[in-house]
């Protein structure tokens, strides 16, 4: 019945001696990349604002990765989803991908829409 979780995080490379002290070092972590998010967000360095890549600013691409490391790591350690099988892990990471990816479609298309609603000062479609 008692089932051990996995006590390391970053594949092994920092490893804890109980389940307390690894929620404190996921903690910590999650912390440290949340501190980076809001130094830049506050002070929005030149490097990270002016270039583009893919029509977005290089900021917002740090943004979004940053993020995605914290989702992944909350969902890992403090969802317990290292320790389930595969398949159940497969089953949840799977369904969020095909849903932020349906979102991300939709919020595109509506964004279009409404860009050149302002941009050309008219409606494609009248609902």
């Amino acid at each position: 019945m008692g089932h051990e979780h996995k006590l390391e995080i970053f594949r092994g490379l920092w490893k804890f001696k109980s389940n307390v002290s690894k929620i404190w070092g996921v903690f910590f972590f999650l912390c440290a990349v949340t501190a980076v998010e809001v130094v830049l967000g506050i002070m929005k360095p030149e490097w990270a604002t002016e270039p583009r890549f893919l029509a977005m600013k290089l900021i917002n691409w740090i943004f979004i990765i940053l993020t995605l490391v914290k989702a992944y790591y909350i969902t890992w350690d403090f969802m317990h989803q290292r320790d389930e099988t595969k398949g159940l892990r497969r089953s949840v990471v799977w369904t969020a991908i095909f849903l932020i990816c349906y979102l991300i479609l939709i919020l595109l298309i509506e964004g279009d829409y409404i860009f050149d609603v302002y941009k050309e000062n008219y409606i494609k479609f009248n609902f």
